[in-house]
C-alpha cells in the first residue's frame, strides 16, 4: 500500500523567524530579559512548542494508523475527489497529483484539487479524508463562503508582509528606543499574518465539516471507518488552532516589547 501525506498544515508558519528574533532581542535588550511579563511569555512560547509537538505527533500517529484502513468501496482519493465534485455540481474543476508529501491542496486561481501521489492512488480512509477535505473548499469557492474569499483576499498582503516582516522586525527591536515606530510598523505587518492564520480557522474546519457530511452521506465511508475519517480531519484542525495561538502569542510578545521600551 502507499503512504499517505495530511493536508499540509505548518504549526509555526508565521512564528518561525520571530521566535529566533525573540532571541535576539533578549541578547541585545537586558531589560527584557529582567522583564518578568517577558519571561511569562517565554513560559507561554515554551507551553505552545510542546503542545505543537504533541499535537503534531498524535496527527501524524492518527494518520499513519488510518492511511492502513482501506475504503470498503475501493476507491482512490482521486476517484473520491471527482464524486464529491461532481455531487455537488462542479464539473469545472480537476483532480491532478502533485509530487511530494504533505502537499495536498485546492487552488482556487486555476480551480484545481491538487492531491499528493499518496493520497491520490490510495484508497485508505486517510486518502478520501484529505481528498474530500481538499474538495470541500473547492465547494467553498463555488458557494462564494465568505471567510475563503476574505482569505483569498489576504493572500497577497500576507505574501509581501512575511517578506519584509522578519527585516523590520528586527531593525525595530535593535532600535526600539530610538526609532520605535519601525518596530510598530513591524507589528501591523506581523498581525496581517495573525489575522491571516485567524481566518484560516473557519476556513479548514468548515471544509472538513462539508467532507465528512458528505463521505457519509454518499456511503464512502461507513459505521465502520467513519469515525476513523473524523478522528483523522479533527486531529488536523488542531494543528490550525495552534498555529493561530502561536502567532497572537508572538504579536502580543511584540506589542509587549513595544509598549515596554520605555521601562
Amino acid at each position: 500500500k502507499k503512504n499517505v501525506s495530511f493536508p499540509k498544515v505548518e504549526t509555526f508558519r508565521f512564528a518561525d523567524y520571530t521566535n529566533y528574533l525573540c532571541i535576539i532581542t533578549c541578547i541585545f535588550n537586558n531589560e527584557i530579559i529582567k522583564n518578568k511579563t517577558m519571561s511569562m511569555y517565554w513560559i507561554l512560547f515554551i507551553g505552545i512548542a510542546i503542545i505543537s509537538y504533541i499535537v503534531q505527533a498524535s496527527l501524524q500517529s492518527k494518520f499513519k494508523k488510518y492511511s492502513k484502513m482501506p475504503l470498503s468501496n475501493g476507491m482512490t482519493g482521486k476517484e473520491v475527489a471527482e464524486k464529491m465534485l461532481h455531487d455537488n455540481g462542479i464539473y469545472d474543476v480537476r483532480v491532478t497529483s502533485t509530487p511530494g508529501m504533505l502537499t495536498d491542496h485546492y487552488n482556487p486561481a486555476n480551480k484545481t484539487v491538487n492531491l499528493s501521489e499518496g493520497v491520490y492512488g490510495s484508497n485508505s480512509v486517510a486518502a478520501a479524508a484529505v481528498a474530500a477535505h481538499e474538495c470541500g473548499h473547492a465547494v467553498q469557492h463555488a458557494r462564494a463562503y465568505a471567510p475563503l474569499k476574505m482569505r483569498s483576499a489576504l493572500v497577497p498582503v500576507v505574501q509581501f508582509s512575511s517578506s519584509i516582516m522578519t527585516w523590520v522586525l528586527l531593525g525595530g527591536i535593535l532600535m526600539v528606543n530610538t526609532f520605535p515606530q519601525l518596530l510598530l510598523a513591524g507589528i501591523c505587518l506581523f498581525a496581517m499574518t495573525t489575522l491571516f492564520s485567524f481566518i484560516t480557522l473557519p476556513v479548514e474546519i468548515n471544509a472538513s465539516h462539508r467532507a465528512l457530511v458528505w463521505l457519509s452521506k454518499a456511503g464512502i465511508t461507513n459505521s465502520y471507518n467513519h469515525q476513523a475519517a473524523e478522528d483523522a480531519l479533527r486531529s488536523a484542525a488542531y494543528t490550525y488552532v495552534v498555529a493561530a495561538l502561536s502567532s497572537l502569542a508572538t504579536l502580543v510578545y511584540y506589542i509587549m516589547i513595544y509598549m515596554g521600551r520605555r521601562e
